[in-house]
């Protein structure tokens, strides 16, 4: 009776241990680890075998279940399992996998004699982490002792990786001689490390792309990592080309194979990738086992995402079978990078409401930067809110980091400083972020307290760090500062080290924008066998800057290459200094060579037309700028103000109707231009209408508006619109505002009230202004206002030939010669002189220029005889009507 009960527990045990075991090896970890403890719980007498307990551990391991694997551990010695082979293995390749590699070497040391799967479990494990790359190295020259056991092809597969990611070559080749020596170089697996070795080392061409050759038996991962070799070192047409080689021979290309070969087609023209994608794509949909694997579906979205196709894009999401973070990820950051922020933000929010996948660390890096672009406040905070609550997100630097940024770029520096002190572990990264916050917002102590706590805790400043500190230099205008960081720089390598000049172009610029050029370009010289296009575009905007065009222009004619922005340096550099016919020539130039104008280029063009004042060639902009479909507000704007200096307000008027999102800018040109053409009503109208649309007003738009009050002669309006700056808008007024006022009531010919206003400024009154009442005083023939003005103004600026002489003018109209008299002397003994006239009309579409006392114009004799004949049939006018007048 008790056998027949020893036996039946005997099949019980035996059908547990069978079912515990199929789990197990079914990937059912969970499962299996569950149905074990609550069978070993149960029943004290259950005996499990060394098999099923190697099976369990195994599971233990899957799930990284480390308490739990501990606690198996020692139930192991409690039933003396740990005898067993199999058993030791299993629990060393638990700690392996659970990176405690100090327990699994204190468990390799405790098993005694071991087999080359055992060393090769430890050195596995070692491997799996670059902080004990010298540790895996060392135990593998242990094994080359005779008393241990041979490395086998397994060995060298786990060493070679290492060698690799410490780019010890020389150690790799060794190893590589090793496998010769023993017969393993023919092994597929040796063959594949070897090759994936010599790649990730720069050898790609040459030694990998040798041992691949020489493989008897290439096997899919062969072909793979010949390719990823290619790819990596930036070979792409070698890399598709052995893809192409790859589908000529009998191997069937994996998901590996077609997630490596979509990037490169992606890295080819647009036409090119297209085409190449599209025929992969069709490769996959023939392969079942390919179009479903999400692996595969992943790096389609990708390389759609790259190419811009949004629409397959959509379309591939919708009918994935199965998604996973890498899904979501990929295509939340591929709607940012084509600009699609709402697209992006609407994926995010569905993606919260899945269950089976959650965001992980690398979604907010992608979507924090979106709500910064969008200015989307309140949903960052939300977002910031979801982090704080799990604590695997709350405590990584990357998430920390993504949202000082978020914060900075919303200009919430609080908060951003705020999230920078939550970050558990700061990295460089950390510091470089909140500093660059700091430079844009001006804070310039909060700056330097941060960068001395960032010193005493031990951070190296890194290239991004000199940028910071060269921006900051640049905000304050100090030149010492900038010869610091250069210093500090050079000490450091960080200068040469640069594999592109980025801190040299910076560090020029800062001594330029310091005033500096003799420094600037020194560090120019200094770059000869490094320089870039940007280094070339940067010194040349120096020199714009400066305003030297001829020394621009020698470093523009040495240029090998140039890009958009050289060219649009130089023409703004010609229209800043009125060289237009230099800046038209080389617009015609940039035209021919095929280049296209962007915003700057018009920007500086509508500068050249001004100048100018010709209409016709600002029609012919304009045209190129609907053509091209321009919509910048700021062009039109621009565009508007040139169209009124040019004498065609109602062009601009048109333009300025047709408009639907007027801002201030255009706002403000259209009023300039009423008030330019002496149209104060219509200016009010289009003031009062922007005041009504809810635009807040700014300094210059009052201006603005004061002055087209000013040359219409609405005289009380424009004092209301002073006085409502203050009271209505919060504005204090600033000189140019009281300079209109003063002309504004000076024009109307209330001097009086003019000068009252004058005195009672709660500013200092600038020359100008006292000029503008000196002017009045002679219009309305007030002598002795003038003279009292006069004197305040050659207090506040003498240097002015203008002022002396409105002032002698004023006493000749009134025959006070002695005064005259005066001024003349004073203006002679301080060698004034007055600057030419100067003025010039378009005439068949050419502009024709005339200075006071010059005779250079070609077709002068005719204009002169011209004028001539004008002049008498005047005068004959003159005379015919005074004799008519005496019979009357």
């Amino acid at each position: 009776m008790i056998r027949d009960s020893l036996d039946m527990l005997e099949q019980s045990f035996r059908a547990w241990s069978a079912m515990i075991r199929e789990c197990c090896m079914g990937s059912r970890h969970w499962e299996g680890v569950s149905l074990f403890i609550q069978k070993a719980r149960s029943s004290v007498d259950f005996r499990p075998s060394t098999l099923l307990m190697a099976a369990v551990i195994k599971s233990c391991s899957a799930l990284s279940a480390t308490q739990l694997g501990k606690a198996l551990h020692g139930y192991v010695l409690k039933k003396g399992h740990f005898s067993s082979l199999s058993v030791s293995k299993a629990m060393l390749n638990m700690y392996a996998k659970f990176r405690a590699l100090d327990d699994c070497e204190k468990l390799f040391g405790e098993l005694g004699s071991c087999d080359i799967v055992t060393w090769n479990i430890l050195l596995a494990g070692f491997a799996s982490s670059m902080k004990f790359d010298t540790e895996t190295m060392d135990l593998f020259k242990g094994m080359l002792i005779p008393e241990q056991p041979k490395p086998s092809p397994v060995t060298i597969s786990i060493v070679l990786p290492v060698c690799a990611r410490s780019g010890d070559l020389v150690m790799g080749k060794s190893v590589h001689s090793l496998a010769v020596k023993s017969g393993m170089d023919m092994h597929t697996l040796v063959g594949n490390s070897l090759v994936s070795f010599y790649a990730k080392c720069g050898q790609v061409t040459t030694d990998a792309f040798t041992v691949f050759a020489g493989l008897y038996e290439k096997d899919v991962v062969s072909w793979n990592a010949i390719i990823s070799g290619f790819a990596e070192n930036g070979l792409m047409y070698e890399a598709f080309r052995t893809f192409r080689w790859m589908l000529r021979e009998s191997t069937e290309p994996n998901y590996t194979t077609i997630a490596t070969i979509f990037p490169i087609c992606a890295s080819q023209d647009e036409n090119a990738a297209l085409f190449f994608g599209r025929e992969i794509h069709a490769f996959v949909l023939r392969r079942a086992e390919l179009s479903t694997d999400i692996f595969v579906c992943n790096a389609l979205l990708m390389f759609y995402l790259r190419t811009g196709q949004m629409q397959v894009v959509e379309t591939l999401f919708r009918r994935m079978q199965s998604r996973d973070s890498v899904t979501w990820n990929s295509v939340i950051a591929g709607c940012a990078s084509n600009g699609e922020w709402s697209t992006a933000l609407t994926l995010f929010q569905k993606f919260l409401l899945f269950d089976t996948v959650t965001p992980d660390s690398v979604t907010f890096v992608s979507i924090l930067p979106i709500c910064a672009v969008l200015k989307k406040i309140s949903m960052g905070k939300q977002i910031h809110g979801y982090i704080v609550q799990r604590p695997s997100l709350a405590e990584d630097t990357t998430v920390g980091n993504a949202l000082v940024n978020f914060y900075a770029k919303c200009d919430e520096i609080d908060a951003a400083f705020q999230a920078f002190l939550m970050i558990p572990q700061r990295d460089i990264i950390s510091w470089n972020s909140m500093l660059d916050a700091f430079v844009n917002t001006r804070n310039h102590w909060k700056f330097l307290n941060l960068l001395a706590w960032m010193l005493g805790e031990r951070f190296k400043p890194d290239g991004i760090t000199i940028l910071t500190l060269i921006n900051f230099c640049i905000s304050i205008s100090r030149l010492m500062s900038v010869k610091e960081v250069h210093c500090y720089s050079i000490r450091y390598a960080h200068i040469l080290g640069d594999g592109e000049p980025t801190i040299g172009n910076a560090m020029l610029v800062a001594y330029a924008k310091c005033g500096d050029m003799g420094s600037a370009l020194k560090i120019f010289q200094s770059l000869s066998g490094k320089r870039n296009l940007v280094t070339c575009n940067s010194i040349i905007a120096a020199y714009v800057d400066s305003g030297s065009q001829d020394d621009a222009y020698k470093i523009f004619s040495q240029m090998h290459e140039k890009d958009v922005t050289t060219w649009n340096l130089m023409i703004r550099v010609y229209a800043l200094n009125n060289c237009v016919n230099e800046a038209l020539y080389l617009f015609h130039e940039f035209r021919d060579r095929g280049m296209d104008p962007d915003e700057l280029t018009i920007m500086s063009l509508l500068a050249v037309f001004s100048q100018m004042a010709s209409a016709h060639l600002l029609r012919q902009c304009h045209g190129y700028l609907v053509r091209n479909c321009f919509e910048d507000v700021r062009i039109k704007g621009a565009l508007l103000d040139v169209y009124s200096k040019c004498g065609s307000i109602w062009y601009a008027y048109n333009l300025f109707q047709s408009n639907p999102n007027k801002d201030l800018f255009m706002f403000t040109a259209m009023i300039g231009g009423f008030a330019m053409h002496g149209m104060g009503e219509e200016a009010l109208e289009i003031f009062h209408d922007m005041i009504g649309s809810g635009i807040k007003p700014d300094h210059i738009i009052f201006t603005s508006v004061l002055s087209a009050c000013s040359h219409g002669g609405l005289i009380d309006p424009g004092l209301e619109i002073f006085y409502s700056m203050e009271k209505l808008h919060g504005m204090k007024p600033k000189m140019e505002q009281y300079a209109c006022v003063v002309d504004l009531l000076a024009r109307g010919g209330r001097l009086s009230e003019a000068y009252s206003f004058v005195a009672k400024m709660p500013i200092k009154p600038a020359a100008h202004i006292w000029g503008t009442l000196l002017g009045a005083c002679k219009s309305h023939h007030e002598v002795e206002l003038g003279r009292v003005v006069g004197a305040h103004l050659f207090e506040s600026e003498s240097d002015d030939i203008g002022n002396y002489i409105v002032l002698s003018n004023l006493y000749a109209a009134e025959e006070k010669w002695d005064e005259v008299l005066e001024m003349r002397k004073l203006m002679k003994s301080r060698d004034f002189k007055k600057p030419a006239g100067c003025s010039w009309i378009e005439v068949e579409r050419r502009e024709n220029v005339f200075v006071a006392g010059d005779t250079s114009h070609p077709e002068r004799s005719l204009i002169y005889d011209t004028l001539l004949a004008i002049n008498q049939h005047i005068k004959e006018k003159l005379a015919n009507y005074s004799i008519e007048s005496a019979f009357i």
